[in-house]
Order: structure tokens, then sequence, then C-alpha cells
């Protein structure tokens, strides 16, 4: 079917209860639900939406965009209202723009940063388990800052994806990257101190910043240091990934740079 018009809405939700962005067959996904609350919006009526990228299981994102095509135009000021209305909690709009039909949200050019947020030593309250990974080793945080700044600029990423086609393009860049002390998510059930994992470039691998997290961890406890870090990430690398994962609900999609 042919839409007569196209439009960018931005949405933030909390993944924790979801199996990611992508519909599965026999899981609860962020694009069903997206889905299905737009039809209670548009009562039924034809649309189709499309995501900007595909999000792991219990990822949340403060900013994500779809592309959504109507048959009609959209009164934008009743939208987001509507909209909201009919979200479930873990989800909210924030804004609808109207864009050109040839535009394309997967090729349009964007810059995403992630966060993953983390604390370590004593046991974090459970309301904090949707947001914050906590680890009872301490950790040489010093050292994970410095082996962090080392993922900066081109470099390759074999080993820090998983699942690869025979078209993956490995090399990448990074933009920015470091470990800063959390003052973005607060609550007061967080632990004392948390800190973030803040990572910025145009494009990422599959599970690419939960695996460079989890190293970093290795880092901080000692099992892996700077040189090791350093060889990983060049072109003769073994290109065996690495085998541990960082678990996927501490990783939040902070912001995407569209360009519309």
């Amino acid at each position: 079917m042919k839409y007569s018009f196209s439009y960018i809405v931005r949405l933030q939700f909390l993944g924790f209860r979801f199996s990611g962005w992508q519909k599965q067959t026999n899981a609860k996904t962020l694009h069903d639900m997206v889905d299905k609350t737009l039809s209670f919006v548009f009562e039924g009526g034809n649309y189709k939406t499309i995501g900007v990228g595909r999000t792991d299981a219990k990822v949340s994102a403060n900013t994500y965009y779809i592309q959504m095509f109507t048959e009609g135009l959209v009164d934008e000021a009743s939208f987001i209202d509507s909209l909201n209305a009919n979200f479930s909690p873990d989800f909210r709009a924030i804004s609808i723009q109207k864009v050109g039909r040839g535009f394309n949200i997967i090729n349009s050019p964007k810059i995403k940063e992630y966060h993953y947020y983390f604390s370590f030593g004593g046991k974090n309250h459970p309301f904090a388990a949707p947001f914050i990974i906590n680890l009872s080793e301490n950790l040489d945080l010093e050292a994970m800052m410095e082996a962090a700044k080392l993922f900066v600029g081109e470099h390759y990423f074999h080993k820090y994806c998983t699942r690869p086609s025979e078209k993956t393009i490995f090399k990448r860049v990074i933009d920015s990257c470091e470990i800063v002390e959390n003052d973005i998510l607060t609550a007061n059930f967080f632990p004392e101190k948390s800190y973030i994992f803040k990572v910025r470039g145009k494009g990422f691998l599959r599970y690419q910043i939960r695996l460079m997290m989890a190293t970093l961890f290795e880092v901080g406890k000692g099992n892996l240091d700077l040189q090791f870090i350093e060889a990983s990430l060049k072109e003769d690398n073994d290109r065996m990934y690495m085998r541990n994962n960082a678990p996927s609900s501490g990783l939040q999609l902070y912001d995407i740079e569209l360009e519309l």
C-alpha cells in the first residue's frame, strides 16, 4: 500500500519488560506495543511504522524515533496527547514532525549516543535493577577510564560484534567514549555513587556497546590491561568476539541526532 503522508515521531520508553524493538513471534516487543497503541489512536485506520533501529531486550531509550506513514493528514496538535493517553506507562511520545515521502529514517545520517549505567561494591536496592547494573567486586575505575579512551577514533571492532554477516563492516569510528560519574539518572533508591559509560558515534555493531562495557569491567577487575584493549582494536586482531556480554538493562539509547 502507498501512503500519502510521512511523519517522524520522537518517543521514550523503558525497555525492561520487552524483548527489544523488533517484532517477534511469541515475544512482547516495543514495536508491537507502539503499533497496537496506534491502532487505537487511528481507530483501525491504515498506517505503517518503521523504527530508527533495533534495540536489545531490556534496553531503554531516552530518545527513539519512528517514521509513521498514513493515508491522511494527522492533526499534530492533538496526536501526541492522544498517543500518550493510550500508551502504557512504559512509553511516552514527545513530538511529531511531518517529513517528505522520500525521507528514509533507516538511511538518514544520524549520530547515536549510548549510556551504560553501572555501580560496584555494595548491593543496590532492587528498584534500581531496570536502570543500573551492579557488580559486587570493587573496580579500578581509573584503569577503566583510561581504557575507555582507547576506543575513540577509527578502529576494527571484530572482537566487539556477535553474529556478523558477510557484509558487516567492522571498521568503525567512535567520536567520543568516556566513563563519568552519573549525574543524569537519579532516584532516592539509587546507590550513593554510580557511573556512566558514554559512547557516541554514527553506527554500532550487534552487541558492540555491551561487549565493550564487559571488557572494561574485566579491566576494572584486573583481568585485562590497556595493552589488550589496544591490540583488540587493530586490523590484525584474532577476530574472535569477546565472550562476556554486559547485561542489557544497564544500556540506554540516550540521544539520536537525526538529520531531517
